[in-house]
């Protein structure tokens, strides 16, 4: 690995950089917190796919597009006196450093749970109205549930076995069920939000990471009906013209592949 000098003068390297492609280039000059946006988000979940992928290769090369747009940021505020690289580094240490009052300072913890309730704590003595403030509004559901959960569980709004929480699952899903007998679709709808609301409570006690989980399968399904995709063309026919019985041959070719 690279010494701590050697990893200083890559980011003042790309810091360089940044000065000059703000300076000279066409693009870069015409960019705006605003037109990153996206980008960024875009950059974010193609790190996400490589880490899934366990690709190392590949997330070294995203936390590098990741950096720049941290930097291109820190650029335009910069720019327009707001703030600086410098600025954004010491906020952050100095929440860390306050956050970690069992590292920096006098508090004892024994357990992660801990932790993360004294984190939750600090920060409602820092003034937010609620431990749910910190929870993007734009995040997508399935991570915003998950968000939701940890954040109110770190407060002690939680369940106290696992056991408790697959119950509440059970619970939900006959819910649901009575309302789909009902056939009153927007019930059915709020119901099924219950059901993947419980879920993603109950994969938080086995420790299990609802987006990746389902992400992984996403992943799997896609490999497997491009295998039923590829067989159907060398056979010279299409997906439509196969029975269920045909597909299912390759479907299970496929799951052992």
């Amino acid at each position: 690995m690279n010494s701590r000098q050697t990893q200083l003068q890559a980011f003042d390297r790309l810091l360089t950089i940044m000065d000059e492609l703000r300076a000279q280039c066409p693009w870069d000059k015409k960019q705006t917190m605003q037109t990153l946006r996206h980008l960024t988000i875009e950059e974010t979940y193609e790190l996400g796919d490589a880490i899934l992928d366990n690709d190392l290769d590949e997330v070294k090369k995203e936390l590098g597009d990741l950096l720049l747009h941290i930097v291109f940021y820190a650029k335009i505020g910069a720019e327009t006196n707001d703030f600086d690289i410098a600025d954004v580094a010491n906020e952050i240490c100095d929440k860390l450093i306050n956050r970690h009052p069992h590292i920096y300072g006098d508090v004892k913890v024994t357990t992660e749970e801990e932790v993360k309730q004294n984190w939750e704590n600090i920060k409602l003595k820092e003034g937010k109205k609620s431990v749910l403030e910190g929870v993007p509004t734009s995040l997508p559901a399935l991570v915003k549930a998950s968000r939701i959960q940890e954040k109110v569980a770190g407060v002690g709004f939680d369940w106290e076995k696992p056991e408790q929480v697959w119950e509440k699952v059970e619970e939900e899903l006959a819910e649901f069920k009575e309302e789909i007998a009902q056939g009153n679709k927007d019930k059915m709808e709020a119901e099924f939000g219950d059901v993947l609301f419980s879920m993603v409570n109950y994969a938080r006690f086995l420790n299990i990471s609802p987006e990746n989980a389902l992400e992984r399968t996403n992943k799997k399904f896609i490999k497997r009906f491009q295998y039923l995709e590829e067989k159907s063309k060398e056979m010279d026919t299409s997906l439509k013209e196969m029975t269920l019985e045909e597909m299912d041959v390759f479907w299970e070719e496929a799951k052992k592949l």
